[in-house]
């Protein structure tokens, strides 16, 4: 924080109060800032965007100690005791005006702290962690899901391998290892400009989480599969399946949004795979799915969820959803499941995925469709299936991916096996 300076902190306060409104997403508000404030250089905008994200991060918890929800005095408490910097220092780095804010943060008493206020979690979250998980091992999870997310890359295996891309980073002073569960990811210390990086440009190395790594694996695409991805999105998981299969069999990637399909066109020219066939649909129930019924080997579906297992990147989530939004998605999540369901042929895989932590966005979902399709899909152990040395069978047939135990975001999954 040496590079702290009045300019900086006046930026990060204004950005702050954007974000702190909570009507759009908090990558597109600070992209928005940035676009508009050019003037900030490229050793500036981390810092700010840092700061920002801890005070979303830390919502609650800066408001009580501060006793304010103001910007100004939630981005000092936050310089002050999320990044350790004293008020004496900080004092020393900003504008007078904000002077007298650090005074009445030096002035303020340490209020008693319920969990939901230490973790910065709405009241209606953190009764449904703690219910689930219990208060230990909820109190870790939601600790977790403070902290910052790491930057993990997927190699593409269609033009290179792992061995060659951490060589290649390391000759350029590029701090990476391999990750410890996904055989084809890389964890990077911080980002190195990658979007501008030859191994990105020619389409070596996507960005994506080792837990969403593990999702596509679970699929098991093999070479010659017939292959859906239901809910393909921006395509990160299709990529992943594509190569996968060698680049050789037919994988179709569906959504119902032309905006997210279209941001799939140029990382799939990147990847050099041409087994992937992409398809915008009205619906679940859109008649051009029909025409695969019973033909295909393997289907995934990501399904829409609240996304709450992202909170360490997508920490403005938490606040901009309800209690009540859970209902409404869990009907649309069996819907989707119920549709994509009648894609599979005899013995193939339905593996339905989500990246939250909820019970009833999961295993309830689950649960319910097994209940309706009783006789049609058994459950596979589906944290046995991949064999992955520290993915240990969990006493349910369910995969559970969480960041506090396996140090990627939170994920979901269940694989079932059409009979």
């Amino acid at each position: 924080m040496e590079s702290l300076n009045p300019k900086l902190f006046d930026a990060t306060v204004a950005v702050t109060k954007e974000l702190l409104k909570l009507t759009s997403p908090a990558d597109s508000v600070l992209s928005n800032y940035f676009k508009k404030n050019r003037d900030l250089g490229s050793h500036e905008r981390p810092l700010i965007a840092d700061v920002a994200y801890s005070v979303i991060r830390n919502k609650t918890y800066l408001e009580k100690i501060s006793g304010s929800k103001e910007a100004a005095m939630m981005c000092l408490a936050a310089f002050n005791k999320i990044f350790g910097l004293s008020l004496t220092y900080l004092r020393n780095k900003v504008p007078k005006k904000w002077h007298n804010s650090i005074q009445k943060l030096a002035e303020e008493p340490l209020p008693e702290l319920r969990p939901q206020d230490r973790y910065s979690i709405p009241d209606w979250l953190w009764q449904k962690i703690n219910a689930q998980y219990g208060l230990d091992k909820g109190s870790k999870l939601a600790q977790a899901l403070l902290s910052k997310a790491s930057f993990d890359l997927r190699v593409n295996q269609v033009h290179t391998s792992r061995k060659r891309v951490l060589a290649e980073l390391a000759s350029e002073g590029i701090e990476a290892t391999a990750t410890s569960l996904s055989p084809i990811g890389i964890r990077v210390k911080e980002n190195f400009g990658i979007q501008k990086h030859r191994l990105f440009l020619e389409g070596h190395i996507e960005v994506q989480d080792e837990g969403s790594q593990i999702l596509a694996q679970l699929v098991d695409a093999k070479r010659g599969h017939m292959v859906v991805d239901f809910c393909a999105g921006a395509g990160g998981k299709t990529l992943a399946l594509g190569a996968m299969m060698g680049n050789q069999g037919r994988l179709y990637a569906y959504d119902v949004s032309a905006k997210r399909l279209a941001r799939l066109k140029p990382r799939l020219k990147r990847s050099g795979l041409s087994n992937v066939q992409t398809q915008l649909i009205g619906s679940e129930k859109d008649p051009r799915i029909q025409r695969l019924a019973g033909k295909i080997d393997r289907v995934l579906i990501d399904a829409p969820c609240t996304g709450l297992g992202t909170l360490r990147r997508n920490p403005d989530m938490k606040w901009r959803q309800a209690e009540a939004d859970i209902s409404t998605l869990t009907d649309k999540q069996l819907r989707i499941l119920n549709a994509a369901s009648t894609l599979v042929k005899k013995d193939g895989l339905l593996v339905y995925g989500t990246c939250s932590i909820l019970r009833d966005e999961n295993e309830a979902v689950i649960e319910r469709f097994m209940n309706e399709r009783s006789g049609k899909f058994e459950l596979i152990d589906a944290a046995k299936s991949l064999g992955i040395e520290g993915i240990e069978s969990q006493n349910t047939p369910y995969l559970k991916l969480l960041p506090n135990t396996h140090g990627c975001d939170g994920f979901f999954a269940a694989t079932l096996k059409a009979i």
